[in-house]
C-alpha cells in the first residue's frame, strides 16, 4: 500500500501574550538551565530538541556533529516558517512552549471562534432590547452601581446595549443569575439606607433605628453587595432579609 504524502504548507505562529514584544527570543536547544524536553510515548524516554536548520530532525540524539545552530525569532509577536524548513515546522511542533508560549495560527480556528464571540454579543444584545423596564433597573443597579438611580430608562437602555456588546458574557450571566431579584433588592437596601458600608467598605452595617450593630466584615477584594446578598440568603441571615424586604416594601 503506497503511503500518502503529506502536504507541506507555509506555517504561521504567534505568541499568546497579549502584549507582544518588538523581538522574543524563544529557547531553541536543551539546556540544564533552560530545559527543552520531549516525553517521547513509544520509548518512554524524554528527548532533548535543538534546532538546526542542517539537519534532518529536531531530536538532539539523532542529529550529527556538524549541527549549525540558529536562533529562533518572533519579531512583533509572529514568526512565518516556509514549507521548504520543515526541520523548524517540526521543532516547534514538539517544543514543550507550544500552546502556552506561542501558538500556530489556524485561519479556521480563528475564524470560528470570533464568530462564536459575534454570536455572543448579537444574544447579548437582543436580550438587553427586550429586558422589561423592571428587570432592566434591576439589572443596571448591579452592573452600573448607584450611578444608574439617577438615569433615565432611555439612557439605562443606552449603556445596557453598549454592556452588552462589550462584555457579552458576563451580561448574560448577570441576567440568568437565580440571584439576580436579592441582589437587586440589597442594592436597594443600602439606597434606603437600611445598611450602609464603613470602613473603607471593608464593613457592612445595620442602619435601622432600633439596630446599628454590624452586619458582616467583606472579604478581601470581593463586592460588598455580593457577600451581603450571601449572607441574607443564608440561614443565619434570612429573617434579616425578610425583616428588610417588608421594610422596603412600607
Amino acid at each position: 500500500m503506497k503511503k500518502k504524502n503529506t502536504q507541506l504548507v507555509d506555517k504561521a505562529y504567534r505568541l499568546t501574550r497579549e502584549e507582544r514584544p518588538l523581538s522574543y527570543m524563544l529557547s531553541s536547544r536543551h539546556s540544564v538551565r533552560s530545559p527543552l524536553l520531549y516525553f517521547d510515548e513509544e520509548q518512554g524516554v524524554n528527548r532533548p530538541l535543538r534546532y538546526a536548520r542542517n539537519q534532518k530532525t529536531p531530536f538532539e540524539d539523532e542529529q550529527d556533529g556538524n549541527a549549525i545552530l540558529e536562533p529562533v525569532v518572533f519579531e512583533d509577536g509572529m514568526l512565518f516558517v516556509p514549507r521548504e524548513n520543515q526541520i523548524l515546522q517540526k521543532f516547534l511542533h514538539y517544543h514543550p512552549g507550544n500552546g502556552m508560549v506561542f501558538q500556530e495560527i489556524n485561519k479556521a480556528n480563528d475564524a470560528a471562534v470570533e464568530l462564536e464571540h459575534v454570536e455572543l454579543e448579537i444574544d447579548a444584545q437582543v436580550l438587553a432590547k427586550d429586558l422589561s423596564t423592571e428587570k432592566l433597573i434591576s439589572v443596571c443597579r448591579i452592573l452600573m452601581g448607584n450611578q444608574s438611580n439617577n438615569m433615565t430608562t432611555p439612557e439605562l437602555k443606552r449603556d445596557i446595549l453598549i454592556y452588552a456588546k462589550n462584555y457579552p458574557e458576563d451580561f448574560i450571566d448577570t441576567v440568568n443569575d437565580p440571584m439576580l431579584e436579592m441582589q437587586n433588592e440589597v442594592h436597594q437596601f443600602f439606597d434606603a439606607g437600611f445598611l450602609t458600608l464603613r470602613n473603607n467598605n471593608k464593613d457592612v452595617y445595620y442602619n435601622l433605628p432600633s439596630n446599628k450593630k454590624k452586619m458582616l466584615t467583606v472579604p478581601f477584594n470581593e463586592d460588598p453587595y455580593t457577600i451581603t446578598t450571601s449572607y441574607l440568603k443564608s440561614d443565619e441571615g434570612i429573617e434579616a432579609y425578610k425583616f428588610l424586604k417588608k421594610r422596603l416594601k412600607k
